[in-house]
């Protein structure tokens, strides 16, 4: 009692910490190195305000909104972090999957109430929503839940999103229009509207995308290649923008060309507004797995940035940070936000430090957004597009890392293949799903038929090791060793069992079988109650029933790869151990750890109290070997 008072007690102290665990920029900004970090940070903030700007416009696109609410989102997501974060160089604000997912939801209720006004009012209530579900995933410690999001389900989910994102990019591309596709199948469903309106594409909008992607694409390469010799990225798109509004502006591509134009951008800040609730519940469902992959991609970009600079993060607090990051800006007109890998990777080559550099971004937004905004009224919307397509570059790559993917390991290949067609051909919601349902049946796969084998002894040593895959191994007269290379457990109990009297080649219930059979015959016979012929039918017979002699005393199972027992495991063993005991066959176990162990004494496995543990358990194979060897075996039964 007097512990839980103390605990639930509130003393200065422990609110200093609270608050200072809360907002980790009271522990490290006091302690800021000014002449060390400052022109780092200066730098890469400023770089990386220059490449948010035009990237945010550009995913307005994505997420159905209009620029002002990207920037918006920017802005304020980089302010929360640097307050919140505990990763000094990830990167937040707008990403292209999460803008996608948020403008499938956005389309979809555009489409059942037919208000464009209500857009942005469906997006913030989706980020509230989104904001909340991190914040009592944090309370409550699910980060968890990540683990079940391997990097081959990651991997397929981002380049099924992108194939999502390319494809609806394409109408931006060629200037044509078709409504935006919603529900399963949406890839699908708009490349054959995209095919049926081909005639209608816009010449002038095919022509400045083909150059935009052009520069876009030759810049990047080239900044790849020299990418060691380059203080900071090139502002490529930057630069792009800049150009093609200045075409667009003074040649009249909207007016004679009729290309489309991204249209008045307001400059300052729109005053706050609550999310509305009826709206939450309608996008409650939506909200989750928004939250879960916004998380997820931010703790393991920080972790990334950790390892390799040598800190550590709180992944708990990095759950408070970004979920706080879709609370807050929801009242202010912003939608969802995450760590983006291209930016980060652009702030650790550019000199970061620290999140100071946040600031220096979120300062270079304000710019844009109390001045500069309405300078890009004349940018047509197929740059925009352009500058998003080029942006997946890294993630259509993953297709031509397939090949080694699949040297290494095959299943992880298949778990990408089905996650990113799922994630491209039925929704990106769906395809994370399967993507962790499909991977966690792999799992159980793996472990319901997992490898077993028989093992040899290597020469003149004390090792044992697979004998189909090693030759020159001896094998040990009279010893039978097995390997099962998987928990033990209800599902994979009769495999282990199949496998067992299928390697040693002796089925110990039907041998038992045999036996007694042999036995009944024998006391028939010895009665003479049947006729000469009957005699020498049952001797005939009997001949045939006489049993095979055992090639083998006793029976090591390799418990090595065993990490863990349930209670049918214990009882397999128990079975096995009684079935052989009857052949006349010892059943003697090496190398189990600890857990293993542990769950056989309580289950009974090694008798009252234990008595007969040292004669049945071994630290290694060849203990239990020399234990067989050296034992006096019982003679077999059949002879």
């Amino acid at each position: 009692m007097a512990k839980l008072r103390k605990s639930c007690s509130c003393t200065p102290k422990k609110l200093k910490n609270f608050v200072m665990d809360f907002l980790p920029v009271l522990r490290w900004l006091p302690k800021y190195q000014w002449k060390e970090y400052i022109w780092g940070d200066v730098m890469s903030g400023l770089v990386i305000g220059i490449i948010l700007v035009p990237q945010a416009i550009a995913y307005s696109l994505l997420a159905g909104l209009k620029p002002i609410y990207s920037l918006y989102t920017s802005f304020f997501a980089n302010i929360i972090y640097f307050l919140m974060g505990t990763s000094r160089h990830v990167s937040v604000g707008i990403f292209s999957l999460i803008s996608l997912m948020v403008g499938q939801v956005v389309d979809r209720e555009l489409l059942l109430c037919g208000k464009e006004c209500y857009a942005i009012g469906i997006a913030t209530a989706l980020t509230f929503v989104a904001g909340v579900y991190q914040v009592l995933m944090g309370i409550f410690r699910l980060g968890f839940v990540s683990m079940y999001l391997s990097e081959s389900v990651l991997d397929g989910f981002a380049t099924g999103a992108s194939l999502t994102i390319l494809t609806a990019q394409v109408k931006y591309l060629i200037g044509i229009k078709i409504p935006r596709s919603q529900g399963h199948g949406m890839l699908v469903i708009t490349w054959i509207n995209i095919f049926r309106n081909i005639s209608q594409a816009n010449l002038c909008d095919v022509i400045t995308s083909a150059i935009c992607i052009m520069v876009l694409v030759t810049a990047k390469e080239l900044g790849d290649r020299y990418k060691h010799k380059l203080k900071f990225p090139l502002p490529t798109e930057l630069v792009v923008i800049v150009v093609a509004t200045l075409v667009s502006h003074y040649g009249k591509l909207n007016e004679v060309y009729a290309s489309s134009v991204s249209g008045a951008i307001p400059t300052g800040f729109i005053p706050p507004k609550v999310p509305h609730f009826n709206l939450m519940l309608r996008v409650a469902v939506d909200a989750l797995p928004l939250a879960v992959v916004s998380f997820v991609f931010t703790v393991s970009l920080s972790e990334m940035c950790a390892k390799k600079y040598a800190y550590t993060i709180r992944a708990n607090q990095e759950m408070f940070a970004v979920g706080f990051c879709n609370i807050i800006p929801s009242f202010f007109h912003s939608f969802a936000t995450s760590a983006a890998l291209a930016k980060t990777l652009v702030k650790t080559s550019t000199g970061c430090q620290t999140q100071v550099s946040g600031v220096i971004s979120a300062m270079v937004v304000l710019l844009v957004l109390l001045f500069l905004a309405p300078l890009f009224y004349s940018l047509q919307k197929c740059v925009l597009a352009c500058i998003i397509i080029v942006s997946l570059r890294g993630a259509l790559r993953k297709f031509q890392d397939v090949p080694a993917r699949y040297h290494v390991n095959k299943v992880d290949t298949l778990i990408w293949v089905v996650t990113m067609s799922a994630s491209a051909l039925i929704s990106t919601e769906i395809g994370l799903l399967v993507g962790i349902v499909f991977s966690m049946l792999c799992i159980i796969v793996r472990t319901q038929k997992p490898r077993t084998t028989l093992l040899g002894q290597i020469q003149n040593t004390s090792f044992y090791e697979d004998d189909l895959e090693y030759e020159n191994l001896s094998s040990v007269p009279k010893v039978k060793i097995f390997r099962f290379e998987a928990p033990l457990y209800y599902a994979n109990r009769n495999y282990f069992l199949k496998s067992l009297y299928r390697l040693t080649n002796l089925d110990p219930n039907l041998e038992a079988a045999r036996r007694k059979k042999y036995e009944k015959e024998k006391q028939n016979l010895k009665k003479g109650d049947h006729t000469t012929a009957n005699g020498l039918g049952m001797r005939e017979t009997t001949l045939q029933l006489v049993p095979k002699q055992n090639d083998f005393q006793a029976l090591v199972v390799d418990c090595s790869s065993i990490s863990f027992l349930d209670t049918t495991g214990v009882n397999t063993l128990k079975e096995i151990l009684k079935d052989y005991k009857d052949l006349n066959i010892s059943v003697l176990l090496a190398c189990c750890n600890p857990s293993v162990t542990d769950s056989l004494k309580r289950g009974g496995y090694f008798g009252k109290d234990c008595g007969s543990m040292q004669e049945m358990l071994f630290y290694s194979i060849h203990n239990a070997v020399q234990f067989a060897k050296d034992q006096k075996l019982p003679a077999d039964c059949s002879v």
